[in-house]
């Protein structure tokens, strides 16, 4: 397989590097590069200028504001947003329930709500797991029960990402309690989180934030005409999602720059003449050009639109490293890294609450576990 870029690709990645750099604003940019948050309006901003260039969506179909890329090109896109600390478009938005809509959602309901998905003029997130029923989805018990015109919704969502921003949720509830299978009888349903009956929560996270929610759904009224396809169908379009969750989730692109960062930090320190922290950043340096390799092979070979087990590789590998180069940061910080009030500057004293947060990178989009099982039958044949 040939991992060269050609010329046109190059120019094609060129040209990415000009646009991020020119025009996503530089203190965006280094506020996220840092690891500093950017809020609600960083992100909007962000995807709009996105947006009106045709870099937000180019995943989706041309229609509603896709690229008629190649593999290779989408790959550069991404991993180039990457390299330059541009805050990604909103997962929920780009790589969750638009490709649903586009692919399921019923002419009306693509013109009513993808223009805006794309922009972020709404911000959706997402309600699929439950106190009980996180990893085992399909046992998810939130009903939603027809009642003329409109469904009456019950129950609880948790881990809701981002919720206290969100606008929408796109929600998964049992339609029909009697069905054989617990994976039947399962609808998406769309709905405003200011309805009457919805109450989020924070939930505060071992590395002091509130970026996930628990949503308490209380005979919460939504119209029949926002079902998403067909009613009891909502497993097969949770499928079709979830796949698509784990584009990118590797996260190679970021994790080369924090690795940069830390390389910095560390010759601040005066760190780098200490053959320990030299061997870990060459090591770190190796495996994550490993990985690109295979990253980039992945794409070159995804031209059939089929699922490649190897994403599975990327997956496993990414997250762990993304959690090596998190602990490297913390050691890096040394004392300075516990999180208490002082003079320490914010990446040391941040730095443990990165690590901590980074430890969900193996568990979402397919724990590591599964991952391995994968790689083990599809791969390996064991």
């Amino acid at each position: 397989m040939q991992l060269a870029l050609t010329e046109d690709e190059l120019t094609f990645r060129e040209e990415l590097r000009a646009f991020f750099r020119r025009e996503i604003p530089a203190d965006i940019r280094n506020t996220y590069r840092h690891g500093r948050e950017i809020g609600r309006e960083g992100f909007v901003a962000t995807q709009q200028i996105l947006n009106a260039h045709g870099y937000a969506v180019p995943n989706w179909p041309l229609e509603w504001g896709g690229r008629d890329w190649t593999p290779i090109q989408r790959h550069l896109w991404h991993d180039e947003m990457q390299l330059a600390s541009v805050p990604e478009p909103l997962t929920f938005n780009a790589n969750m329930i638009g490709p649903v809509i586009a692919h399921f959602g019923s002419q009306e309901m693509k013109e009513r709500f993808l223009p805006a998905t794309a922009n972020l003029d709404i911000w959706w997130c997402q309600g699929f797991s439950e106190p009980d029923a996180g990893s085992d989805l399909a046992s998810l018990r939130t009903t939603a029960v027809r009642d003329g015109d409109s469904y009456l919704v019950n129950g609880q969502k948790t881990w809701t990402t981002l919720g206290q921003f969100a606008d929408w949720m796109f929600c998964l509830v049992r339609t029909d309690p009697n069905a054989p299978k617990k994976q039947a009888g399962i609808s998406m349903l769309l709905f405003p989180m200011d309805t009457p009956g919805v109450t989020v929560r924070p939930i505060k996270l071992i590395d002091g934030g509130y970026e996930v929610n628990e949503v308490f759904l209380e005979n919460v009224r939504v119209p029949a005409e926002n079902l998403v396809g067909q009613e009891n169908q909502g497993w097969t379009y949770a499928k079709f999602l979830l796949g698509n969750e784990r584009t990118g989730i590797a996260g190679v692109g970021a994790t080369k720059v924090r690795l940069w960062l830390a390389k910095e930090y560390a010759r601040e320190a005066g760190l780098l003449t200490d053959q320990l922290y030299t061997a870990r950043i060459a090591d770190l340096e190796n495996e994550l050009l490993a990985l690109e390799l295979v990253q980039l092979r992945v794409a070159a070979g995804s031209t059939d639109g089929k699922p490649n087990p190897v994403s599975s590789i990327l997956k496993l590998r990414g997250t762990e490293l993304q959690q090596a180069v998190t602990e490297l940061l913390v050691d890096i910080a040394g004392p300075q890294a516990l999180p208490v009030d002082g003079d320490a500057p914010d990446w040391e004293r941040h730095s443990t609450a990165t690590y901590l947060n980074y430890r969900k990178t193996s568990i979402y989009g397919g724990s590591n576990e599964v991952q391995r099982g994968i790689i083990s039958s599809t791969i390996l044949g064991l």
